[in-house]
């Protein structure tokens, strides 16, 4: 299903980056740009292949960029695009909102 058909903006927002990493990855980008091993230290539980998926298919739909350093050895690079910069409000929302929510808890 394309999100143009989709009502619901959240349920769109879910379609294009949602599911367990893709959101964390983004937040950690959102930070500047990283390496694959950067990325892949500072996320539990997320195996190599799972993040090379996920940062392709970030890639794919447009929130990161890949750079690739001709160097020895080679480096590469990730960066969030400004489609994936303009996510940072978003984040920050999150973060109040948790934030808030721990307060009201304790």
């Amino acid at each position: 299903m394309a999100i143009e058909n989709v009502k619901c903006p959240i349920t769109s927002f879910l379609m294009l980056v949602g599911g367990k990493w893709k959101p964390i990855i983004l937040y950690y980008l959102a930070l500047g740009p990283k390496r694959f091993g950067e990325i892949d230290v500072r996320i539990n539980g997320l195996s190599r292949k799972v993040l090379t998926e996920q940062l392709k298919e970030l890639e794919r739909d447009g929130f990161v960029t890949r750079k690739a350093y001709r160097e020895s050895p080679p480096r590469v690079e990730y960066e969030l695009t400004a489609e994936g910069s303009s996510l940072s409000n978003v984040f920050d929302s999150m973060e109040a909102w948790v934030n808030q929510y721990k307060e009201k808890m304790s």
